[in-house]
């Protein structure tokens, strides 16, 4: 029980390390969330220092999900744990104990997560949003179809309880923290890939 709650922490710690802030400060000097969009995530760190540096964030984000999973597999007594322990690293990326609780909306760490926890369903998902940015140039809008088609997807192939119900949570939480994004593409004004915005 001990070395579960240990997992647990520990992968929150760990998401609340947030690559964003970090890279830009050794990049630019700079706070990113106080650039662009202000999310302190891989996008923003794409439209605000580059390509390098947002793919540099979109990678250590999915490997902090995946990390988090990895000890909740080794160091948890049930088959729950690796589930919270990755829900945990999403929790630290959106909310970081290290920068105020400020951090970023987690999709990156939410890819690691999922794929780690349901490698297919995630795949499905994955091949969708990617198709859908690649077509309308919104991540976001890619970002919340992932969201929304992994526990579909896993619900049709059939998992485990603690992925369906870990993975519907994780949509909820990209639907609450995409909130604003979704008024900007209801009403037109979201940003698109590609597009930058002033420093």
């Amino acid at each position: 029980m001990l070395l579960s709650v240990i997992s647990v922490v520990v992968s929150y710690l760990l998401g609340s390390v947030s690559f964003s802030i970090l890279i830009a400060k050794w990049v630019k000097g700079i706070d990113i969330r106080q650039h662009g969009s202000g999310n302190a995530g891989a996008t923003n760190t794409l439209r605000v220092l580059g390509k390098g540096p947002g793919i540099l964030v979109f990678l250590l984000d999915i490997a902090k999900g995946v990390i988090a999973v990895w000890l909740g597999k080794w160091l948890g007594d049930n088959s729950w744990i690796p589930a919270v322990a990755g829900l945990a690293s999403i929790i630290g990326h959106n909310w970081p104990v290290y920068f105020r609780f400020k951090g970023g909306k987690g999709i990156a760490t939410t890819v690691g997560v999922v794929a780690t926890l349901a490698f297919v369903p995630a795949l499905i998902a994955g091949v969708v949003a990617i198709a859908v940015i690649a077509l309308t140039r919104y991540v976001s809008l890619g970002s919340l179809l992932f969201a929304l088609l992994t526990p579909i997807a896993i619900g049709i192939i059939q998992f485990g309880a603690p992925e369906l119900v870990i993975s519907l949570v994780l949509c909820v939480f990209a639907f609450v923290r995409h909130r604003t994004n979704l008024v900007k593409l209801v009403h037109g004004t979201e940003s698109k890939l590609g597009a930058k915005k002033g420093m």
